[in-house]
């Protein structure tokens, strides 16, 4: 069956996602020690409740706040999230390229409602890039790698899963989807993903 759709991860596969860039920036932000806050939030279950829709963007912030025990605005966070993303310009090319050429592609990240609410501050032009499709897993109420999650996607899309291909740079990422029956691929740069696709 031919591939009519192309989702892609956001971190570490459209950007550089540096962690410990972005814990420098909240300690700055917050005057809250960055080991404090990696506890709080990295070495706990907040990202597991949040990336799965338990809060809305509004409540996503203030639990954030209250586990690291220091007020956060909303502008605060954004700015942190923001420093740490490095974006790639070369797979941005390729998805505009794929876009050109009549490929229909879509966002699937693991991140939370104020992420997504916010995608256009943190992430500049991936929004319109993506559009209609960029989409975070709270939407859906599930996280990769559940296949669940894939099946949610393509149906939301009104595309079968044989007919997608998904890019991680996380082999069990990949693997969720594979198990939802759509191929996939192991992002480790642009030559081997062009490579794959065939480009």
């Amino acid at each position: 069956m031919a591939i009519s759709l192309i989702v892609f991860d956001m971190d570490d596969v459209l950007c550089r996602y540096d962690v410990g860039a972005r814990l420098a920036a909240l300690e700055a932000a917050a005057g809250v020690a960055a080991a404090t806050i990696e506890a709080a939030i990295w070495r706990s279950d907040y990202f597991a409740k949040a990336d799965s829709g338990l809060w809305s963007a509004a409540e996503c912030l203030a639990e954030f706040s209250r586990r690291i025990g220091a007020p956060l605005s909303r502008a605060q966070w954004v700015a942190t999230r923001r420093v740490a993303m490095t974006p790639f310009p070369d797979m941005l090319d390729l998805v505009a390229g794929l876009k050109r050429a009549g490929r229909a592609v879509a966002l699937l990240s693991n991140n939370d409602l104020l992420a997504k609410e916010t995608l256009g501050e943190i992430f500049p032009g991936l929004p319109d890039l993506f559009a209609p499709h960029a989409h975070v897993s709270a939407e859906f109420g599930l996280q990769k790698p559940d296949p669940a999650i894939f099946r949610a996607l393509c149906a939301r899309l009104g595309v079968a899963p044989a007919e997608a291909v998904f890019v991680d740079d996380l082999a069990e990422n990949v693997a969720g989807a594979r198990a939802a029956g759509l191929s996939a691929h192991v992002f480790a740069g642009r030559a081997g993903l062009a490579a794959a696709l065939g480009l």
